[in-house]
């Protein structure tokens, strides 16, 4: 059996005259009557999670609907999870529970880019593909997967990248794992994962993100050090700041808590590099993690989790390690 839980966005919506806009409308009873050929995966089960936009997630709801994903692979009965989310948060919701989450069951995520209502709605045909992986013998143990646009993705390295076109997802400078093509399941290349599973209680918050830019200083860092656990800075090039900036990430370590290092850039990993003042070795000797090729939104999960976890020190920084 596959269990469907539907969780609301632009899949689920139609336009709103009053509104001015699409807001969640249709339930997953509607949207799968709306697939055509969706029998042959065999038996389904609904879970009408919640009805919202993917933007108006909070991180204890993200971390409620990864709990639920696991409460149903855990389910003898149950042979896959597919997940129909807002696209606006759609990999960071995939990515937390592939970090969390250890079953050889394939855990599908997808979504629309086009509402019911719109010409050419992506909706019921990603849902299809979805399903098709989820049924399909080569998905098991390939770890939790985003279906998008009849292409396959592994939520370790996905990210949307674009606003509004069909082809939303990609993984830059890796690609899809494979491709939905009809009822065939094609696997391209294999799923590498090094990253330890963590399964907290809790996800430890708040952890903001803090971008570094030309001329920028330390306001907004000193800030989310007032409430913050933890931050992530998304830092220049190779992992490189200026001196405002630095002085600001020197005030977060004199307090214990961690800086964990990531770039603007696309593709890449950070390292202490560069040795003039505020540059990557200026970081790492003050104490900084560095966070490899993760974008500034999955260091933030690790984050959050490896805290959730009760890791500080050497065991955290292990955390992203790969």
């Amino acid at each position: 059996m596959i269990v469907f839980l539907f969780t609301g966005g632009t899949i689920s919506m139609r336009v709103d005259a009053e509104r001015g806009g699409a807001v969640p409308t249709l339930r997953g009873s509607q949207l799968l009557a709306a697939v055509p050929g969706l029998e042959r995966v065999g038996a389904i089960e609904i879970d009408e999670w919640a009805t919202m936009p993917g933007a108006h997630f909070t991180v204890d709801q993200i971390w409620a609907l990864r709990t639920r994903v696991a409460h149903h692979v855990g389910r003898a009965e149950v042979e896959a999870v597919v997940v129909a989310q807002g696209t606006d948060t759609l990999e960071e919701t995939a990515y937390l529970t592939a970090r969390s989450v250890a079953t050889p069951k394939p855990i599908i995520f997808t979504g629309a880019m086009r509402t019911s209502d719109q010409v050419s709605w992506d909706g019921p045909a990603n849902l299809l593909a979805a399903a098709t992986v989820a049924a399909s013998p080569e998905a098991r143990g390939q770890g939790v997967l985003v279906v998008f646009a009849g292409q396959i993705y592994t939520a370790a390295d996905v990210t949307k990248v674009h606003t509004h076109l069909l082809e939303a997802f990609d993984s830059p400078g890796l690609g899809p794992l494979g491709v939905v093509d009809g009822q065939a399941v094609v696997f391209h290349r294999a799923v590498v994962t090094r990253a330890q599973i963590l399964s907290p209680a809790a996800l430890a918050s708040p952890v903001d993100i803090v971008y570094a830019y030309v001329g920028g200083d330390g306001r907004l860092l000193d800030a989310a050090r007032e409430t913050g656990v933890g931050v992530v800075l998304a830092a220049l090039g190779r992992g490189n700041t200026n001196p405002p900036i630095f002085a600001a990430v020197e005030r977060w370590a004199a307090t214990g808590r961690p800086v964990v290092i990531t770039s603007r850039t696309h593709l890449g990993r950070v390292g202490p590099t560069y040795g003039f003042p505020a540059g990557g070795r200026s970081l790492f000797d003050a104490g900084a993690i560095f966070a490899g090729a993760l974008r500034p939104q999955q260091a933030r999960i690790d984050l959050m989790l490896g805290l959730g976890s009760g890791l500080t020190g050497a065991p955290l920084a292990a955390v992203f390690e790969r």
